[in-house]
């Protein structure tokens, strides 16, 4: 993604504050380094921190999902996960580490993913939040209690349903898109890739044919 994420900072309660994204970068997770940093965050904050046993931790979804990690200058300091349904994203194992609570670290972190998410044509998103954090989250990101949804409790802890509406992308992607812009990384439709440049060669050759 290019520029600032106008749409998905829109979610947010507070304006991301100046000089944040300059300090700060988001960006799914595309490479196995990128996948070990996201897992070695959630180890050291969910299972060490609170206890979680590594089955409940890396349940099974992992691979179906998409990651995102927060940066501070090069250090990954956070990570969240998305899955996807239809008419629906879920938000999923948002952390940060120790040292940036508190920090515009997860501002840039929610805004770039509610800009993806948002740009894939998603205008809801549900989470499933520790009942004790609803404090924080509701001051963080626009969103409300499901009504009368029961709380239940996983992993030792007691949770809700949210819902967090996401703004129409003026520039949604849809079936009618480009072809190459669908085939580019996750996050990156506007930017030429590699297969761009395979396209090319290809013409090229067909040209001097």
């Amino acid at each position: 993604m290019t520029g600032r994420p106008v749409i998905g900072e829109a979610v947010l309660c507070r304006r991301v504050p100046e000089g944040a994204f300059a300090r700060y970068t988001a960006r799914p997770v595309r490479t196995l380094e990128d996948y070990q940093k996201m897992a070695a965050i959630r180890a050291a904050v969910f299972m060490s921190e609170q206890d979680c046993p590594y089955e409940e931790e890396f349940d099974g979804n992992d691979l179906c999902a998409t990651h995102f990690l927060v940066f501070d200058g090069a250090q990954a300091v956070g990570t969240l996960r998305m899955r996807w349904f239809a008419g629906f994203a879920k938000l999923e194992r948002v952390v940060l580490m120790r040292s940036q609570r508190g920090r515009p670290a997860l501002q840039v972190l929610l805004a770039e993913a509610f800009e993806l998410a948002a740009r894939k044509g998603y205008t809801m998103m549900i989470a499933q939040i520790q009942a004790r954090l609803w404090p924080v989250w509701s001051r963080t990101f626009k969103c409300r209690m499901v009504p009368g949804r029961p709380r239940f409790w996983f992993s030792d802890y007691e949770y809700i349903e949210i819902n967090i509406p996401l703004p129409e992308h003026p520039q949604a992607l849809g079936p009618d898109q480009d072809p190459m812009m669908m085939i580019r990384p996750e996050g990156q439709w506007d930017v030429p890739g590699v297969l761009d440049a395979s396209s090319n060669r290809s013409r090229k050759a067909d040209e001097a044919a």
